[in-house]
This record gives structure tokens, sequence and C-alpha cells, in this order.
């Protein structure tokens, strides 16, 4: 069977137009985009496909009186000629060659985060979507994280000079661990590419958008400490980072800091996202949806704060992000514009986080250069 599907006609683009989606990996990603579609105006899913026939089952039931196709092989979805938009949620590992089938096709493309799992595999598709050279399709990388109510609206603060010139990003994620799947890919770096890419290349996204720079280099410490070391999977023992700490130097001065851990289930705030400029400073409570605002002209301990609500229909594992950035996705299509979140934004979380696993593994300093292969 051919992987490239021949399309008669481009896609749809016009405001009033529904737009098909065929999703690929039905796992707890896959699903959560297929939840937010059904909420979504002028969104039919028309194709599912997961090489996991349960995943596939339980996907499907959430279509009871729907005549959504359902298929094993991602192949079938990419000949489907039906289809407008490609959502690929499958595990990491998988994603540079789908990706690079899907790129044969007219279809736009929603790739879930992390866009692969090394920096060579991105650079492929990059190199792959270049020559491909369709002028009005959107390629865009599920980094959603920019879409959650309250990082936004602290995105939107820096943007506007609220605290001045950044000089100071931190973001703290003390979590659960990682979840079961499928397989139990999750478990292997092989796999997932590393815990700070897999997990954390959403927070490094955040910071070159707070930074509004390019990052230089990138020292961290980090182990797998406590979690999954009595757990074995054919014989092996799984060897993903639990704990870290990474620091990011940008180009521009600004120096950014990422604590991690995952063994901390037991905190009030899961994630806090904390910018600091010459002005004063920004914080998101992203479990609380809290904004505090403190500048330095109103005196020691002096703090505003913001309760921030979102108005997406489907919250879902991310505080109504993926709905959000669907909705996004959807707006670029219809009215011809670049997407918010492109294959360079997901090479350059991956490379960061690529980096930060050296870091650990080498004791050292990596330059961005260095993994980028400049």
């Amino acid at each position: 069977m051919s992987t490239v599907a021949i399309y008669a006609d481009a896609v749809s683009t016009t405001a009033n137009e529904v737009l098909r989606y065929g999703v690929i990996g039905t796992g707890m990603m896959g699903v959560e985009h297929i939840r937010n579609l059904l909420q979504l105006p002028k969104a039919e899913i028309v194709a599912i496909c997961d090489s996991n026939e349960e995943s596939l089952r339980r996907a499907a039931a959430l279509f009871p009186n729907s005549n959504v196709r359902q298929f094993t092989d991602y192949h079938d979805v990419l000949d489907a000629k039906e289809i407008d938009i490609l959502v690929i949620a499958t595990p990491n590992h998988s994603h540079v060659d789908i990706i690079l089938d899907a790129l044969e096709t007219t279809c736009h493309i929603l790739i879930e985060k992390p866009l692969c799992t090394s920096v060579i595999d991105c650079l492929r598709v990059i190199e792959k979507e270049a020559k491909v050279g369709l002028a009005d399709r959107v390629v865009w990388v599920g980094l959603e994280y920019r879409y959650m109510p309250v990082t936004e609206q602290l995105l939107q603060r820096v943007a506007a000079n609220e605290v001045g010139d950044v000089k100071m990003i931190s973001i703290r994620e003390h979590r659960f661990p990682f979840l079961k799947k499928v397989g139990d890919w999750n478990r292997f770096n092989k796999n997932t590419g590393g815990t700070l890419v897999e997990k954390c290349c959403h927070f490094f996204d955040l910071m070159c958008i707070a930074a509004n720079s390019e990052p230089r280099q990138v020292f961290a410490s980090g182990s797998q400490s406590v979690n999954h070391l009595d757990e074995s999977y054919g014989g092996l023992t799984p060897d993903i980072l639990d704990n870290a700490f990474v620091v990011v130097d940008f180009e521009n001065g600004v120096r950014a800091h990422l604590d991690l851990c995952m063994f901390a289930e037991a905190s009030k705030n899961e994630q806090e996202i904390c910018v600091v400029g010459d002005l004063g400073k920004v914080e998101a409570l992203v479990s609380e949806s809290t904004i505090r605002v403190g500048l330095r002209t109103q005196g020691v301990g002096s703090f505003d704060e913001f309760a921030v609500s979102g108005a997406s229909p489907y919250a879902g594992f991310h505080h109504g992000a993926s709905y959000e950035e669907h909705v996004r996705l959807q707006e670029s299509i219809r009215l011809r514009r670049k997407p918010e979140v492109s294959l360079r934004d997901g090479l350059r979380s991956v490379a960061i986080g690529v980096a930060a696993q050296i870091s650990i593994a080498e004791n050292r300093v990596v330059s961005i250069s260095e993994v980028m292969g400049i």
C-alpha cells in the first residue's frame, strides 16, 4: 500500500465550511483531542486510528451514533481523501515516520508534543516540509501550555512590558509520576526522548516566548531518585528522570530555571511560573488560576492578585488549553495565516531538552549550537 494519498482537491479553507479531522493515536492525548473537537463548531471527526485495538475501541465509544471510520494502520488514514486536518497523537518515537508520510498529503497537521524525540528527526521534518512546499498548509506543534488561561495572561503581561525588561524566568513543576501508557512506552528514554524532552518541552517553549530570544546554552542536574525503580519490562528497568534542575541562558542575557520533581504530588500548585523584569515580577499559579503581579515602585511585599477564568467549553487535562489550541489552528487555516506554534518552535523546545539530558549525563554545560549540529 502506498503511504502517499492522492488528493483531487485542496483542503477546506472558507469560514463556513466544516473541517474534517483524522485522529492518529487514540491514547490519553488522542482522546483529549477528540473530546475537544466534539465541542468545537464546524469540526467533524471522520476517522480515528490506533494500532492498539483496545485504545481504538474506547475512543470509538465516544461516537455512539457516528459513522466515524476506524483504522489500525495510519497509512489508511493518509489514504482517506475526505480529511482536511490530521492530528498525530501517537507515542513520541513514532512521530517522525508518521509526520514524514503525512507531509506527502495536502492535509493540515497538528502534531502532539514533542515534535520528535531527537533534534535530527525534527530537522528531517522541517526539511521535508520545506521541500514539499505547500504554501497554504498549516503544520502546528501541540505545545498547548501557551494557551492555558493563566499562562497566556502571564505571557501577555510580559509582552506588554508590565514588568519591564525581562531578566529571569523560573518555572516549577512539582507533580505526580508519569502515568501508565499502552505498552509502557513512556518508561524509557529511547521512546520518549527523555523526561526533559517528553515533559518539559512545554516549559522550554514558555521560556523562549517570555525571554523573546534564542537559547544559547544549558546546564542541568537531575536523576531518577524515586519513581519506577522497582518496575521491570522485558527484564529492563525504566531509565527516565524523575527530578531535575535546568538552567537555560539566552542570547539576550535572560536566564531561565526549571525545577522539576515528579514525586511531589502533595503540592498546592502543580505548576508555578515566574518572570522577573527590572520593574517587577509576574507569577502564574496554574492550579489556582491566579496571576500575581508585584511592581518595585509599590514597595517591599506589595503585590496584586487576579483570578483568571477560561471560556473553553471543555477544560480537559490542560485547563482548556487544548480547546483553545484547536480554535487558533482553525483560525490559521481559514484565514490562511502562518501557524502560531511552528515546526521551528517545536525544534527549539526539543533542542533545549536534549541539551539538558546531555548535560546531566555528562556533567557539563551544553551549547544549543552543539545539539543543533551547527
